[in-house]
């Protein structure tokens, strides 16, 4: 059995998790979400991207969305197993609660409108889910994820 360290500060636990076989979104058409996780706070990232992205595809997404705002942190490979209960707790509720999102703010088959400026995109959308999600107060830690890694 694998024992999850419970994290101590911000930061200090990281875990990143593929979303796939999401309805393409925008010119770009991005197919898939990756999820960046804040293990003590919840903060999750979202970051759009496509299921055949190589790794230096999401290397770069990563340096850019990620390390650039967050910090380079040290790395430590831990792999759990796919539907274990103990690894995989905080990432099938993170899955769940970004597809509820989704479905209940976008509508998958409508087209990019540029012209009036609104749009029902998903990836569009994902500031606002981030924020939404951020400001909320998660059922384990009885706080919002915000004053969680900011204090």
């Amino acid at each position: 059995m694998i024992h999850i360290q419970e994290p101590k500060s911000p930061l200090e636990f990281v875990q990143m998790y593929w979303v796939t076989a999401l309805p393409q979104s925008g010119y770009k058409g991005y197919n898939a979400c990756l999820f960046v996780v804040d293990r003590y706070s919840k903060t999750p990232i979202f970051l759009p991207c496509h299921e055949d992205d190589t790794a230096m595809d999401k290397a770069l997404l990563l340096l850019s969305r990620v390390i650039s705002h967050k910090g380079l942190f040290g790395t430590k490979l831990s792999f759990s197993t796919a539907y274990h209960l103990q690894t995989d707790r905080l990432e099938e509720r993170m899955i769940q609660t970004l597809e509820d999102m989704i479905g209940r703010f976008s509508a998958y088959e409508r087209e990019f409108k540029e012209s009036d400026g609104f749009t029902h995109e998903w990836f569009t959308l994902i500031p606002e889910l981030e924020l939404a999600y951020n400001t909320s107060i998660h059922s384990s830690t009885g706080q919002t994820p915000a004053i969680l890694e900011k204090g």
